[in-house]
């Protein structure tokens, strides 16, 4: 029997420990290894409250800023038991909930510098836990995003951690755009500051566009054993440099990623989509779930600043649930460059969009919290247009009523390493509108499942985003039975984890 540890900033397996795909993904792989017959263990930081329902474990002691810390491992309860399938977190109080889903910091003079801080500690905790023993035997240590890498700092340049070097460790990139850039020296949240006994080499660790930082993501892609995109395409896209907004590829670290190409350590593998163990939602009370969602943020302290907006919101849901539009098209998406970058560049194309959507009764629906100036954007169009809906926060029972009762799944991303969104909008027979980019390309295709737009410069990409949504409408109400057709092969569509869990074994764990 074979044993994997996880080691990930999110962790949808467990309540409330979820921002993005990172989440599923490691909600699902470890299911799937332990349904397989292996052990699966997957440990987050506990962010000040994960640990309050846990089982106290252990004391884990570690030294860090030439003091000693003492860190707190709790096995927590999932949200559904598999065997041979535990979750824990990592409890210390400078291990706090950040602002964005009470996880990441947004640090906007300085940025990573909280979540720097804490990862520092829970990777070292982390790192300590495993040479203890904590965890048993290990075959595989799967790291995820930049938040884990520090991990294999310690590996590589720690006596204390050596233990760590029999271990195979696996590095998966979600989103290369973010990569924990941190200085070495002369900051409270550098690499000296927290590590000072560290004797390391500075060209292995640092930035190569800042000589003075270490770059977190380009250290996950050096000095781990496998390297993994989330899907084939963002592999073929990460190798080559960007130029941005027209094409988004390696981002500063393609050097990087051609040498674990070349040693044969880099690895595209398709993210899958869950089909079993799907948390039940009801049809037909997308508009009641959102105004029982609106209440209790509406008394949430941290949301009374924009609580005349949620009035705002509920005041135009409420009409909805009397008259039902004849058309929605919808988006779940974190707010930011990456997902919505085209409308804070051009609003005109928003305004566009939905002027499209009200000429045949259709309503646009987003769900998202994320960057202030994209909230502050879509805030401004809501106020607006009567036809778009904003729900400027976080429920689970609203996206899955919005992945249910939605005609048309909105995909405009800049780039996108694999993407689970379209995934499961397909999984419930919706055509999605995307960008052909990343994982989109390898999961949607045009008037096939789906419409997909492109081009070689903005204005072009922009015009043909507006070109396949009125493609979309025309098919929509002139064509009924063309766009049933392509319903039907949307949701007939399958991208399973268990043929991409055997590419996960062979490639990136060498087990059999």
């Amino acid at each position: 029997m074979n044993t994997v540890l996880f080691v990930s900033a999110e962790n949808d397996g467990i309540p409330n420990c979820k921002a993005g795909g990172m989440g599923d993904v490691v909600r699902d792989v470890p299911r799937l290894i332990s349904e397989r017959g292996d052990k699966a263990y997957v440990v987050t930081p506990s962010y000040s409250r994960l640990h309050q329902n846990g089982r106290f474990l252990t004391e884990i002691k570690v030294e860090l800023r030439g003091v000693e810390y003492k860190t707190a491992l709790y096995q927590v309860p999932p949200k559904k038991k598999f065997a041979n399938l535990n979750h824990y977190v990592i409890h210390h109080p400078e291990i706090t909930a950040g602002n964005i889903a009470h996880i990441y910091h947004n640090d906007i003079e300085q940025p990573f510098y909280n979540d720097a801080i804490k990862y520092f500690i829970f990777c070292t905790a982390v790192a300590k836990a495993v040479v203890d023993g904590a965890f048993g035997a290990l075959d595989i240590v799967h790291l995820h995003d930049w938040h884990t890498s520090a991990m294999l700092i310690l590996r590589k340049f720690d006596e204390a951690y050596q233990k760590l070097q029999s271990i195979r460790f696996v590095y998966t990139i979600h989103n290369l755009a973010i990569q924990g850039i941190r200085p070495f020296r002369d900051n409270y949240a550098s690499l000296e500051h927290w590590f000072p006994h560290l004797k390391y080499d500075e060209k292995v660790l640092k930035d190569d566009r800042y000589e003075d930082c270490i770059n977190l993501m380009a250290i996950g892609i050096r000095l781990s054993d496998a390297v993994h995109t989330v899907s084939p395409s963002y592999k073929e896209d990460v190798v080559k440099a960007s130029t941005p907004p027209i094409f988004i590829g390696g981002e500063g670290l393609e050097y990087d990623l051609k040498k674990a190409d070349k040693e044969g350590r880099l690895h595209g593998i398709l993210n899958g989509c869950n089909y079993a163990n799907i948390r039940k939602a009801k049809k037909g009370v997308l508009y009641t779930n959102i105004v029982k969602a609106i209440f209790p943020w509406l008394q949430e302290e941290s949301k009374k600043y924009k609580a005349d907006f949620l009035a705002h919101t509920g005041e135009k849901v409420f009409e909805l649930i009397e008259n039902r539009p004849r058309f929605v098209m919808s988006s779940v998406a974190r707010l930011t460059e990456q997902k919505f970058y085209f409308f804070l560049k051009s609003p005109e194309t928003f305004e566009l969009i939905l002027q499209k959507l009200k000429k045949i009764d259709g309503v646009m629906i987003l769900l998202g919290t994320g960057a202030p100036e994209y909230e502050e954007l879509f805030r401004g169009f809501s106020y607006k247009h009567s036809n778009f809906i904003f729900i400027n926060g976080q429920s689970e029972d609203v996206i899955d009523s919005i992945y249910l009762e939605s005609d048309l799944y909105f995909m405009p991303s800049l780039f996108e390493p694999c993407g689970i969104s379209q995934m499961l909008a397909m999984r419930n027979g919706h055509p999605c509108l995307v960008h052909h980019t990343g994982g989109l390309i390898d999961t949607v295709d045009h008037l096939e499942t789906g419409f997909c737009f492109s081009g070689k410069t903005l204005n072009q990409k922009l015009k043909n985003m507006l070109k396949e949504l009125d493609n979309a409408i025309e098919i929509f109400t002139n064509e009924p039975a063309v766009w049933k057709q392509i319903s039907k092969r949307a949701k007939a569509k399958r991208f399973t984890w268990k043929k991409n869990l055997n590419l996960y074994y062979k490639r990136l764990y060498h087990l059999s």
